[in-house]
């Protein structure tokens, strides 16, 4: 009774910022939610019906996320340069983000005004957060665009999420102080930074550039045509850190604190998952499977069973509690719920088909984990980006088993390498023969028209058939099994 109401809770909180995201709700609708659920609460007090309860709980959170979404919408600042769009502007503001490095320029996002504007400029000089700047160029709104398949991409509210309402191209930037923004972010930025260039000074490039994708997912560096190929392979996922990688993470953090007492390591653990987070730059998919884990981590340490479904919908209802927007906007964070959901309910279906693979290294494990991911993230990836993996299996396969190794051995180069780049060097040799592998494998099955399949058309009532479909499956297999346990 208690997990049907937790679940309901956070389903009709999670439905209400749905609604709010795409519809304007009258405040009129507040009022008559509002006098429903005093009736509804007054009727279970003295009729004390389950389906009252439910119902209750149901109109009173879906209010709740329509109240969450509201309050964000209305509070911000979104018209600060209304009045100056497609004309040249100069303002001072620091910079609230770490910088995103690309081949040919830099974006920066820069504070004005609790306003965030993405300002475009060259490569060089670099800046880091927290560098208070100069910014002159003409300022616009966002727009949306088509991608090349035809796909349109949200790119307005995709920004948005982030309080981005602004962006300047082809801006001139100058440095003038160090020292804003918060003080212990500055130092988890500069820290990694100092990482990813020892790292550099040891390994060449891409495979150092794969490197920093995999232990603190900076992608950018990579090339657009190598990080294509990434996409078209199915293995991008690894690049920009997924709950993958941060669960090798995880449970390395944990096997390194084994000596201490369990709850001064696990205490430890959580707060050292929480810092990976920050400095890898607290994108949906690292929070959610941060969250996930530090939830593992006080389930044992209280001795009580971690229920992973449990913690996918507290991990969601957190999140979107933060930041309602990545509901309905952000789709790193639909893709990684997505992703976990099939991890969790349809993987197990798919074991008895690989019992031919061994267990070693994980190999049965990643193709039936791999599998299920695929299948049920493919229908919105189709709907939304239009672009089907066909190898990602293989490749899956090949590569995942190597890559808590990749990352253990890239570690152990960058932080050897703050202490002797000399020392690191035969940990960096050994990382950059498996990299080398890797994007071998990636190149290899990256051909044109081979790795991936594009679907122009793909509509919506074809995702909804196709998840009905799934989630009919799954509904009589568990019919199956409960079947099962009672006789």
């Amino acid at each position: 009774m208690r997990d049907k109401i937790i679940f309901t809770s956070i389903f009709s909180f999670l439905v209400g910022v749905f609604i709010r995201s795409f519809l304007f709700v009258p405040i009129l609708y507040f009022w008559v939610s509002g006098a429903l659920a005093i009736l509804l609460f007054f009727y279970f007090i003295f009729s004390k019906k389950k389906e009252i309860i439910f119902a209750f709980v149901s109109i009173i959170f879906i209010f709740a996320g329509i109240s969450r979404y509201h309050h964000k919408d209305i509070n911000e600042p979104k018209n600060v340069f209304d009045d100056l769009v497609g004309t040249e502007v100069s303002f001072e503001g620091f910079i609230s983000h770490e910088p995103d490095r690309r081949e040919n320029n830099q974006r920066l996002v820069v504070g004005f005004e609790n306003v965030n504007v993405l300002v475009t400029t060259e490569l060089y000089p670099e800046f880091d957060y927290g560098d208070l700047v100069s910014v002159s160029g003409k300022i616009q709104k966002p727009k949306n665009f088509k991608t090349e398949i035809g796909k349109e991409f949200d790119y307005v509210n995709y920004l948005a999420k982030d309080s981005i309402y602004y962006s300047i191209s082809f801006a001139e930037v100058s440095f003038l102080e160090s020292g804003h923004g918060n003080s212990f972010l500055r130092f988890l930025l500069k820290t990694k930074s100092k990482f990813l260039r020892k790292i550099e000074n040891i390994i060449p490039p891409p495979q150092s550039s794969l490197l920093g994708g995999l232990l603190l997912g900076t992608k950018q560096s990579l090339g657009q045509e190598l990080q294509q190929d990434f996409i078209d392979t199915g293995l991008i996922h690894i690049v920009v850190l997924s709950g993958y990688n941060v669960t090798i993470v995880a449970e390395a953090i944990m096997r390194f604190l084994s000596f201490l007492p369990l709850a001064f390591g696990i205490g430890i653990g959580s707060f050292s998952i929480v810092l990976f987070a920050i400095m890898t730059g607290a994108g949906a998919t690292i929070v959610r499977a941060s969250v996930m884990a530090i939830l593992a981590l006080v389930a044992r340490a209280s001795g009580n069973v971690f229920d992973i479904t449990r913690a996918l919908a507290f991990a969601g209802f957190l999140m979107v509690l933060q930041n309602p927007y990545i509901l309905y906007f952000d789709l790193s964070f639909q893709l990684s719920f997505l992703a976990t959901i099939g991890l969790i309910y349809l993987s197990p279906l798919f074991d008895k088909y690989f019992m031919w693979l061994p267990r070693k290294f994980g190999l049965r494990e990643i193709a039936s984990a791999t599998l299920a991911t695929q299948i049920f993230v493919l229908p919105f990836i189709l709907y939304k980006m239009g672009t089907l993996s066909l190898i990602a299996p293989i490749t899956n396969l090949i590569v995942l088993p190597l890559i808590p190794v990749t990352m253990l051995l890239g570690f152990l180069t960058g932080t050897i390498g703050f202490v002797s780049e000399v020392l690191a060097l035969p940990f960096g040799f050994l990382s950059n023969l498996l990299l080398k592998f890797e994007i071998f494998i990636v190149e290899t099955f990256s051909t044109p028209g081979f790795a991936a399949l594009e679907v122009r058309s793909f509509s919506i009532f074809l995702v909804l058939v196709f998840y009905a479909f799934i989630f009919w499956i799954l509904y009589k297999n568990y019919k199956i099994k409960d079947n099962e346990k009672r006789t």
